[in-house]
């Protein structure tokens, strides 16, 4: 009964906001479609006037008429404007200019503009509405349902019920509603909305699932680890959502910039329009009147203010769909000025989990006897070192588990290692100083990880070499940075100087500082912070002890994927593939962003500027002054949607 209510609301609750969507969508439709009747008559009556002869005062009343059917909304719009005191807005311009132009006799020209004027605007919020539809598809991975097992029950209840450490089931085609871990079955996830990749991730018993994903195969059990509030999905949703309102220097200074050009070339159009003909002999009243109309609709602002907040948004949801998140325009914005690039090294240059990389035994062991003693040895052991041999034990045994019936005695030797005794047998298993206390001496090897050596009955039985590997795409990323010219590049590390110098080595990293512990990055990050010059540092970290480090810096570039909460609330940037390349691929969205955005605006002031000269010298008509306006925001708009639009392929080629 309860199964069956909670099924009912959920679909109740579906059903509303779907027909709440409809509903608008229909109401759009139906605004659209009177929009474009008004228009299409308003348009009749003044081709009609156009076409045949009437008396001047019945042209004058099909002339008037036109006008109020295609421009009474924004005659309207000026009107209320005024009474709120927002005075030089374009519809204030606009209606200012076609009066004026009737005032003159202008009539054929007064209604052209506020026509053309329309028309544009109705292909600018068709722009405009696209880009956002964009936006919502991106944004459209909010979970509808999660699928809770209670027992033998399956109990559809909304995510937002469902609390940690509780069971749900995935079906094929489902979205995961939760983070978790994947307790039955496996699948094939298709991760593309978070991470961008297009291949889907195959997933089984014991990984680690993120809210978000669509399951595309088998039908899966997870087990939760975060409650929705804290899920994937929620923080990203709330990052996009959330990242307008930090404003790039760009859109700020153009937001300041119209709030003084506008005013002033209303006062120059004022001034065009009274001092010449009281000064010029000869010169007429409704020629200047003329002139300074043609300032009037010129000097509107609308292709700047709306085009770039839409490049800078396009670009962070261009961003979004190359699993990177950007809190902000202002971040995506210092993306362009970047010449210090700090990183942490374990699990943002390495994959941050330990691996037996090697087997090396001694003369009369094989390596199927070293590596079954070392793990009889830390069967017990919960360090993450102990873990990567009982892992690559079971791998290397085909899954087989040590059992812990055979361990006779178990003892951890402080600082030292462990030592067990099985079927008769004593093993140790630590580091150089427990071969001196046991009495075996041995050359250092030369290698670059952690050494855990093996003595069997006071035999030395060999070494496993444990490392934590170099991802796959560190050293291209490496090599991206240094392609645009990003002149210093410096890993920190809390590692051993060998093993430092190692991975920094294979990367081709020349300034490495090892043996830091968490507040000595911070003191580090400052002293390159202090000797970076004009440019931005930008740090890349993973771990909880990064957050002070990724917050000091210009841009905190963090981990998604495997990275602390810690570090992804404090970074500016968050990378869920947990990939470094896809830094490289971040700053070139934020330069392709920053053209474009650059490219209206010259386009803008250029068009505008040459048609305002023009319109002074008594050359451009009102023609000309609606393109610069209406036709330039329309250009400029289409210019921006680019960013949005930017494949994978361009950014990385």
């Amino acid at each position: 009964m309860c199964q069956a209510k909670c099924e009912l609301n959920i679909e109740q609750e579906k059903n509303i906001k779907w027909e709440e969507n409809m509903e608008q969508e229909e109401n759009m439709e139906q605004e659209e479609k009177l929009e474009l009747i008004r228009l299409g008559i308003g348009i009749l009556l003044y081709l009609v006037v156009l076409l045949l002869n009437f008396s001047p005062v019945i042209e004058l009343a099909f002339f008037g008429l036109s006008y109020l059917l295609i421009g009474g909304e924004v005659v309207l719009k000026a009107f209320l404007n005024l009474q709120r005191g927002k005075v030089f807005d374009e519809n204030f311009l606009m209606t200012l200019a076609t009066i004026g132009a009737f005032a003159i006799q202008e009539y054929p020209e007064a209604v052209a503009v506020m026509l053309f004027y329309q028309i544009g605007e109705f292909f600018e919020d068709k722009a405009v509405n696209r880009s956002r539809r964009s936006i919502k598809a991106l944004l459209d991975i909010r979970p509808d349902f999660a699928n809770l097992q209670k027992g033998e029950e399956l109990i559809r209840v909304s995510p937002e019920e469902v609390a940690v450490g509780e069971v749900i089931m995935i079906k094929p085609g489902e979205k995961v509603p939760l983070d978790g871990i994947i307790i039955k079955g496996q699948s094939l996830m298709d991760t593309a909305v978070l991470t961008g990749e297009s291949v889907p991730r195959r997933v089984e018993i014991g990984d680690e699932i993120l809210s978000g994903f669509i399951n595309t195969s088998g039908v899966i059990s997870m087990k939760v680890t975060r409650e929705f509030g804290e899920s994937t999905v929620a923080k990203i949703l709330n990052l996009v959502e959330n990242a307008g309102h930090k404003k790039a220097p760009t859109e700020n200074f153009i937001t300041k910039f119209a709030r003084y050009y506008t005013p002033a070339v209303v006062a120059v159009a004022l001034v065009l329009a009274v001092i010449p003909p009281l000064i010029i002999p000869g010169a007429l009243f409704s020629d200047w009147l003329y002139r300074a109309l043609v300032f009037l609709v010129v000097s509107c602002p609308c292709a700047l203010v709306i085009s770039i907040p839409l490049g800078f948004f396009g670009g962070i949801g261009c961003a979004s769909q190359n699993g990177i998140l950007v809190k902000g325009s202002n971040y995506l914005e210092a993306l362009n000025h970047v010449n210090s690039v700090v990183f942490d090294k374990t699990g943002t240059l390495t994959k941050g989990v330990f691996k037996v990389t090697d087997l090396v035994p001694a003369e009369g062991f094989t390596r199927e006897q070293l590596l079954e003693a070392a793990a009889l040895a830390e069967v017990y052991s919960t360090h993450p070192i102990a873990k990567s041999i009982l892992e690559a034990y079971s791998f290397e045994a085909n899954k087989k588990i040590i059992s812990k019936e055979r361990i006779d005695l178990y003892e951890e030797m402080a600082g030292l290692g462990v030592k067990v005794v099985v079927e008769g047998k004593t093993i140790y298993a630590g580091n150089r100083k427990l071969l001196a206390q046991v009495g075996i001496t041995l050359d250092k090897p030369e290698v670059f990880g952690t050494v855990v050596h093996v003595i069997i009955d006071s035999e030395y039985a060999g070494y496993l070499l444990i490392s934590d590997e170099v991802k796959e795409d560190s050293a291209s990323a490496i090599a991206g940075l240094k392609q645009m010219g990003i002149r210093r590049l410096v890993m920190l590390s809390g590692d051993d100087k060998d093993v430092a110098a190692h991975v920094a080595g294979e990367l081709k990293l020349a300034e490495v500082y090892a043996e830091l512990l968490p507040h000595e990055k911070v003191v580090k990050t400052e002293e390159i912070y202090a000797t970076k010059g004009k440019g931005k540092l930008v740090f890349v970290g993973d771990g909880i002890n990064d957050a002070p480090v990724l917050a000091r810096a210009d841009v905190g570039v963090a981990m998604g994927g495997l990275g602390s909460d810690a570090a992804i609330e404090a970074a500016d940037v968050v990378i869920m593939t947990d990939e470094p390349s896809k830094l490289v691929t971040a700053i070139k969205i934020a330069k392709r962003t920053r053209s474009i955005v650059w490219q209206n605006i010259i386009i803008a002031l250029g068009v505008k500027g040459i048609v305002l000269v023009l319109g002074a010298g008594g050359v451009a008509t009102l023609w000309a002054a609606v393109f610069a306006d209406v036709g330039v925001a329309v250009i400029a708009i289409l210019n921006a949607l680019r960013v949005l639009n930017t494949r994978v392929m361009e950014i990385t080629s």
